[in-house]
């Protein structure tokens, strides 16, 4: 991979954005190149990432301004998310809409998939959500608390806490069978993998491990479409299989990818929102403290963890047609990746940006999505789940300690934490 076009003596030559190792490192050292590249070189240029059996495209613009990242959210007529939004390299077509489902469309095809799915969303479905994050919640960290007590007094964040809460809501909400669910956790993993060497055997192997998870997902809500249809349910799928706009219904394919989607929206960010959060509260106990004796804060406090986190660090948009962006012209084609990491972090929109502070207001953050029609469907259960979580670990597990420091996802797309070692003391 060839080194980024960036200011000569800048300091940043040797910094590539597309190596997934440079995002294992901890979130200092990121956010402080990314500040140097928001300062110095808001566009600056990068290789694609090789990935075998893949061809490697001609490269991207790394977009780290909050303003820049805004306008090319606000013109999608310019900038185009159906060329692939969750992927550097080009995808073939049929790839590229069933991994990224509403993600990767545009309008008019976008516009009329959403409101199909927002269809489903009944006021009843919604309604019932709620009591089903909080039964969720108390069941999972009371789990976790056995599973200390009975143990050595330790538990894994992310395995014990912030995974089970936010993948047993999606499947509640979808209907999934009990025996399927280990699965769907396991290839929801490989999928947002990024190529971490721990979830995928080798790089070479990478494509075809990608592949097999989304057919085994797929097959999944094939099956349950199916059965849906002839044997209803009080669940999302039913609400899917039946929701119909202008005589048009979604397939069993496009309620396969939007299954997929669900988990990588809805299950992987706000898990790492969750797993991110108690890491970032253990290091602020001061924040800590404040929130659990105020629930007033939960608010502000889940939107600045939000911000704080930012569990997807990227999506890519590609240019329709020429434009220009802040005095720069760019070709038809031109690729940008927007990094809400970076855009969450400008200090010409967030005073003091590098401090964490749950009672921050306002706080315009793009940790759902800029504006525009592709700001995030699930934004409202999110926010839900990650309140919920939280103030359900400060009334069970009020002493719960991290112990160790986090094994990093080694993903340029997703924020994650693969484990987090905690205490709960005797």
């Amino acid at each position: 991979m060839s080194a980024p076009v960036v200011p000569s003596g800048s300091g940043l030559e040797a910094v590539d954005l597309s190596d997934r190792t440079f995002w294992a490192q901890p979130p200092e050292v990121k956010h402080a190149v990314l500040d140097q590249l928001r300062a110095e070189a808001p566009f600056a240029f990068f290789a694609e990432p090789e990935i075998p059996y893949l061809p490697v495209g001609p490269g991207y613009h790394a977009v780290t301004r909050y303003a820049d990242l805004e306008a090319i959210s606000c013109r999608p007529d310019l900038f185009s998310s159906g060329a692939g939004a969750v992927s550097i390299q080009d995808m073939p077509p049929d790839l590229n809409e069933f991994y990224g489902s509403l993600i990767s469309m545009d309008d008019p095809r976008h516009a009329k998939i959403r409101r199909i799915v927002a269809k489903a969303f009944t006021p009843r479905i919604l309604e019932g959500l709620v009591g089903s994050v909080q039964a969720v919640a108390e069941d999972v960290v009371a789990r976790a608390r056995r599973t200390a007590e009975e143990g050595d007094g330790t538990i894994d964040v992310v395995a014990d806490l912030a995974a089970p809460i936010p993948l047993r809501v999606i499947c509640d909400l979808m209907g999934v069978p009990d025996e399927d669910r280990a699965m769907v956790l396991h290839e929801s993993n490989v999928i947002l993998s990024g190529g971490d060497p721990e979830l995928i055997e080798s790089e070479e192997h990478a494509v075809e491990a990608f592949l097999t998870a989304g057919a085994l997902l797929s097959g999944l809500m094939t099956r349950m479409a199916v059965e849906r249809r002839s044997h209803p349910a009080d669940d999302l799928t039913t609400a899917l299989v039946n929701a119909e706009v202008d005589g048009e219904r979604l397939t069993d394919q496009e309620i396969a990818s939007f299954f997929i989607l669900l988990l990588v929206a809805g299950n992987e960010t706000t898990r790492n929102a969750i797993s991110q959060g108690v890491l970032a509260l253990s290091e602020h106990p001061d924040q800590r403290d404040r929130w659990a004796a105020d629930p007033g804060l939960d608010k502000t406090a889940v939107e600045e963890i939000v911000r704080w986190t930012s569990p997807i660090t990227w999506m890519r948009r590609t240019a329709t047609q020429d434009v220009e962006l802040s005095g720069r012209s760019f070709p038809a084609g031109t690729k940008f990746l927007l990094f809400y990491a970076a855009a969450n972090r400008d200090p010409a929109v967030f005073a003091d940006p590098h401090r964490f502070d749950l009672a921050r207001d306002p706080n315009p953050h793009v940790g759902f999505g800029s504006k525009g029609p592709h700001f995030c469907l699930g934004a409202h259960l999110a926010r839900r789940e990650i309140s919920v979580a939280f103030r359900t670990i400060f009334q069970q597990l009020p002493d719960l300690e991290v112990v160790g420091p986090p094994a990093r996802l080694q993903s340029s797309f997703v924020n994650g934490l693969k484990r987090l070692p905690a205490r709960l003391p005797r």
